[in-house]
């Protein structure tokens, strides 16, 4: 018999202590409000730096793409540099698309690219649907295999057969 009034003590306990558990703080409200103190600090973000001034060149890849109407218009998927002087010239830009899914990929030179770091990402004087009309970049094949790019494919050495 006692261990029956235990076990519908122990229940009881928890059917009180279910609504108090499932209660959730004010958002608004932290701690030094509710012992009326002044409102906690809104901390604000710095502005986030140029990867394309950073040593690590791999923080360049996932960087938000803004076009001339300030909309988010894709992001950059490749960073392409120029095999002769080994430095970076164009951007693969993304497109559209849903998590890079579907995006179309055109590689832009980096002359284009202006860094805003209000808004952690660069800037391009294209829209989305500009972008989408370019002809797309490709990486099947060759790492210089490129349509649509402004640098001109560079003429095959001529062979001789016997």
């Amino acid at each position: 018999m006692k261990r029956t009034s235990l076990l519908a003590a122990v229940s009881a306990l928890a059917l009180l202590a279910g609504p108090a558990l499932a209660q959730t703080a004010n958002p608004g409200a932290g701690p030094s409000r509710s012992l009326g103190g002044p409102p906690p600090a809104t901390t604000q973000q710095a502005p986030k730096p140029n990867p394309l001034k950073q040593e690590d060149v791999t923080q360049i890849t996932g960087t938000a793409v803004y076009g001339s109407d300030n909309k988010k218009i894709g992001t950059v998927n490749a960073v392409l540099m120029n095999p002769e002087n080994k430095s970076i010239d164009r951007l693969v830009v993304g497109a559209g698309g849903v998590l890079g899914i579907g995006a179309h990929d055109v590689a832009l030179p980096l002359d284009q690219f202006h860094w805003d770091a209000q808004q952690g990402g660069f800037t391009v004087a294209k829209t989305e649907a500009q972008l989408k009309g370019m002809p797309a970049w490709s990486a099947s094949g060759s790492a210089n295999t490129m349509s649509g790019s402004s640098t001109p494919p560079r003429p095959a050495s001529p062979t001789t057969s016997h």
